[in-house]
Parts: C-alpha cells; structure tokens; sequence
C-alpha cells in the first residue's frame, strides 16, 4: 500500500515537472502574431517594465527593407519580414480626425530607395541573443502589385513557425516556406493560381499553422476563398470559395472546441466557423461591416472579438453552432466603442481594448459590461500585449503604455522609443521584441 502510494505520489511529481517543462518551453516561443495561443497573452513572469532609445535595450537592429508586421520567435531566432523597394501607395482614412494626424504621432510608412518599381521581399532572421542577423532570404515580388494603404506596404502579413519551418505570405499572394537555415523549401503564388490579391487597402491577413496545414484566409474582392495547404510540401489541402465580394483583412483564429477544430473567421459578412478539414462553413453570426480587421481571442470554450471600423461593435459567441448562431450562442454583444484596427485582449477575466485615437476600455468578459475607461492619449494600430500582471499598448508614436491589469488598471510606465510603431509586439524569453518600421528592438534584460 505504501509502495504504491510512494509511486503515485512519484508519478504525480514527473507529470507535475513534465508539465511545468512543458509550460516554459512553450512561454519561451512567440510562433506567430499575438503569440502561442493567438491570444496576445504571455505566462511568463519577470517582463521589461520600463525602457528607452537608451534604457533596457538589450540590443537593437537594423532591417534591409520596411514593413510593419510583427516578429516572431522561435528558440535561439527571431523572424521579421520586410520589404525592398516600392510599390503603389494612396492616401487612405486616418484613424485621427478633426486634428493634425501628424501632430498625433500618424504618419505614413517610410519610403525605401527608388527601385524602378522593382520590389523583393524579405524574410529576416536574427540571433536572439545578440541582435546578430543570421540569414536574409529574399523572394522577388512577381505579377501586378495591388496599391495599399500609405501606412503599410505588401510585406504586412506576420509570419509564422512550426518550429520546422517558416511560413511568409505577402500581397502579392506569394507565400513561401523556409528551413531555419535560410533555404527555400517551397513556394506558391496564388495571385497567379486564383486571381489578383484585389482588396481597398492592401491584403493583411497573416498566415495560421496548426496540424501540419497551413491556413490563408483570401477573401478579396475579385476572389473570396479559404485556403490549406500541406506544411511540408505546399500542396492544396482543400479551397473553399466564400460567395464573391466577400472581403476581410483579419487573420483567422483556428480553435479546439466539442472535440474537433475549427476556423473561426471575421469577414464583411460577419463572424463563421469552418470545418479545418474542409474549410466548409458550420455556422454564423451574420452582421455587415466594411472593414473586419480585428482578429478574434478563445478562452474556456468563448469566442471574443470586435468587428472592426470606426467604433465597432464587440462581442461573446459561443462556438460549434449550426446554422445561424445570432438568437442561440450569442453570449453578449455591445453595440460600439472597440477599435478600428487593433484586436481586443483577453485578461484575467477582463477585457481591454484601446480606441484608435488614446481611449483605454476594459470590460467584463462574463457580461460586456464597461468597468474602466479613460484617455490615455496615442493612437493605436497594434493590438495589446499582456503578462505577468502587465498589459502593453503599443501606440504608433513610438510611446508603449505599461498598465498594472485589473478592474481599475493604472498606469505604471510610459516608455518612448523614436521609432514608428505599428506592429505587435512579441514577448519570448523575458523580453518584448518590438518593431518599427525598419529597426528590431529587443526589450529587457
């Protein structure tokens, strides 16, 4: 009897370590935008509280090209993507109006050396340690080049790792998918295979990895299609075609839910599931919106999201519906007041979202309602970051407001960096890797 409680006891304690092992692994990888889980959301403790051009600088790098999409990282790496060269830029909204956008910290992307119109894109890996880069691969832009928004270019799509390779998309449609030495493994075109990446302000949806597939979420106004391809060989998966116009710039959200898998999609149509193995829709929330840019969050069995554009609504649902979900697995919906561009972040039980031009709400995720809000200033086109009791936002003039999390957040540091800052950031290691639009700076220790 003794014996066998000692060895429960003794099992107990692997499982116990295996799982903390496990937990800090995981803590100590960013594999794609808005982290492990695509929830924004780091379990690491000890993070960078205060810092400056010259203050908690570990190290800081140069990019070749510009862009605007965020890091990742992935054990000793960290990938950035870019672009050389430019394309076709056209002013667009501005997310501040009745005032001097300039005078507010919004301003355009930088523009590269005149190239011709030639254009290649980037895709940069540096030394976690030391800033040092490691490799470039470059992947010449080919076919027509969509015009974008001024704010970004076509390298705005995040890549993403498996941990066995690395997988960058841009608006051309090219995706390709590189080994942690640099070398090409495959590539696709899908500007050339499906049509023109055609969409008002230039293609932004980041690619997904999950169960060896790759998901690119398509929906554009020529040709509106969810695609998977095979990780390893960049072969088609499944393609399913979406009704034509139907647009997004969000990146899908893939989901464990009733034991199965599913894709989680916010588009101008409103808010579906999808099948993972087929890309067939299971259900919706239907609602019309010009712009869903925002990308969704999933915590113990609830979907979290706004919807985008100017004071969008935002919502609970819950998933692994049938059908049209708006009257059974809506679990609350507020009218207005979350942001344009930026994804709300789920925390402790709360909700926080920062308004385009400086509002700070944070809302209960049991019911929506509003417990905090508050001017905080900047204006905000990367979405919030959050751990160890912290939540970073991250404005575009290069100031990153550090909250003490709760019902009633303080303020505890506003660092400022001269730097344009319209990524999200990515927290590995007891660091915050952030970028501008052409330098890589590692926070911390």
């Amino acid at each position: 009897m003794m014996a066998s409680m000692s060895s429960t006891r003794t099992c107990a304690t692997v499982a116990s370590l295996l799982a903390s092992l496990v937990a800090t692994l995981g803590a100590d990888q960013w594999p794609q935008w808005r982290g492990p889980s695509a929830s924004g959301v780091s379990s690491e403790a000890g993070l960078p509280l205060r810092w400056s051009d010259t203050e908690n600088i570990a190290w800081k790098a140069s990019l070749t090209g510009l862009g605007i999409s965020s890091p990742i990282v992935w054990k000793d790496l960290v990938f950035v993507t870019s672009q050389v060269g430019n394309g076709e830029i056209r002013p667009g909204p501005r997310l501040v109006q009745g005032g001097n956008p300039l005078d507010a910290g919004e301003r355009p992307l930088a523009t590269g050396p005149a190239s011709d119109r030639k254009v290649t894109f980037l895709v940069s890996a540096f030394d976690r340690s030391s800033g040092r880069r490691m490799w470039e691969f470059e992947l010449p832009a080919e076919g027509p080049l969509a015009s974008v928004h001024e704010k970004h270019n076509l390298a705005s799509p995040s890549p993403v790792t498996d941990g066995e390779r690395v997988y960058a998309w841009f608006a051309t449609g090219q995706i390709v998918a590189v080994d942690f030495a640099g070398k090409l493994v495959w590539k696709k075109h899908l500007g050339a295979d499906y049509g023109p990446f055609q969409i008002n302000w230039g293609h932004g949806s980041s690619p997904v990895v999950s169960r060896d597939r790759v998901v690119l979420l398509c929906y554009h106004e020529r040709a509106s299609y969810l695609l998977a391809l095979d990780a390893k060989t960049g072969a088609v998966a499944w393609k399913a075609d979406a009704p034509a116009g139907v647009t997004s710039y969000s990146t899908p959200l893939v989901i464990e839910t009733g034991g199965k898998t599913e894709i989680v999609v916010n588009s101008s149509v409103g808010v579906s599931g999808h099948d993972f193995s087929t890309g067939a829709r299971l259900w919706q929330f239907e609602e019309a919106n010009r712009f869903p840019i925002p990308t969704p969050v999933f915590h113990n069995g609830v979907i979290f999201l706004s919807r985008g554009y100017r004071s969008s609504p935002f919502m609970a649902i819950r998933p692994d519906g049938t059908g049209n979900v708006v009257s059974s697995n809506v679990v609350w919906r507020v009218a207005s007041g979350a942001p344009y561009i930026s994804s709300i972040i789920y925390y402790d039980g709360l909700i926080y979202m920062t308004g385009d031009v400086g509002v700070l709400t944070v809302a209960d995720a049991k019911t929506g309602e509003r417990v905090h809000q508050e001017r905080i200033g900047g204006v905000y086109t990367a979405s919030p970051v959050a751990g160890d009791g912290k939540v970073y936002l991250v404005s575009e003039d290069g100031e990153t407001i550090v909250l003490a999390a709760g019902r009633t957040p303080s303020i505890v540091a506003r660092n400022r960096l001269n730097a344009r800052q319209l990524a999200s950031p990515a927290i590995a290691g007891g660091r915050l890797f952030i970028r501008s639009d052409n330098t890589l700076f590692a926070v911390g220790k």
